[in-house]
């Protein structure tokens, strides 16, 4: 694993990320304490080796992000991600897969995880996802979500028109200038790129964001992005604030 450049460490002011390894591989788990344990942002504070003890380890070990491998042997990390999203003070969950993108890391974004990042991804670029993850950040890139969006659009025509009219009818909860920031999230944009296509300020804009995972009882902007996808939402080439009424 070629080791890149180290990312700009955090202001001194900044506390370490609390960081829980959740992996079935002794090997992999010593191998991600070497290169994140360095780190003066990460402060890993402890191990798992199976889903089954996550709950335990999160009560009392209290990370702000718990880096969970999907494949384990008694509780894989799906089911455990989506026990662990249900606690109302849960860690943020970064997903650990050998895949860029399939049907396992789409139901684990669906149950909550922040996103995901693969084994072999270089360490600088896993350090960077965990800080982000813990500043509130999804870690998919837009070609990612596309990939996982794809992957969401499968199913039969009976399962898909389902998916629609429920993502439609929770899309009816929202004001019509939530709508445009919801779609102009659902289509990758950023904050900041979404306040000048809205006029709007960069507060403003986090301010319905918030507003917008509340209503709907979401995790996170990359379920935002699927729950647009699903209500067809991003089908349309106006660019701008396509709403439901």
């Amino acid at each position: 694993m070629n080791t890149p450049a180290s990312p700009t460490p955090p202001p001194a002011s900044s506390a370490p990320v609390r960081l829980l390894i959740v992996d079935d591989d002794p090997l992999v788990r010593a191998g991600l304490t070497l290169m994140l344990g360095g780190d003066q942002g990460i402060d890993i504070v402890g191990e798992g080796a199976d889903g089954v003890e996550v709950e335990e380890l999160v009560e009392r070990l209290r990370p702000d992000v718990v880096l969970m491998d999907i494949r384990m042997p008694v509780m894989d990390g799906l089911t455990a991600t989506e026990r662990l999203r249900r606690r109302p003070d849960a860690p943020e969950v970064v997903v650990l897969t050998t895949f860029h993108a399939d049907e396992q890391v789409l139901r684990a974004i669906r149950a909550g995880a922040a996103g995901f990042v693969v084994k072999d991804t270089p360490p600088a670029r896993i350090v960077d996802s965990v800080r982000r993850v813990a500043a509130g950040d999804p870690v998919l890139s837009p070609a990612v979500t596309r990939q996982l969006m794809a992957r969401a659009a499968g199913g039969g025509r009976d399962d898909r028109a389902d998916r629609a009219h429920r993502a439609r009818r929770r899309f009816g909860q929202l004001a019509e200038r939530e709508q445009e920031v919801a779609v102009a999230v659902g289509r990758g944009a950023s904050n900041a790129e979404i306040a000048a296509s809205l006029y709007l300020s960069v507060a403003t804009v986090k301010t319905h964001v918030s507003r917008i995972l509340a209503k709907l009882e979401l995790n996170n902007r990359v379920q935002i992005a699927l729950l647009v996808h699903d209500a067809g939402l991003l089908d349309t080439d106006d660019g701008g604030g396509s709403h439901l009424g």
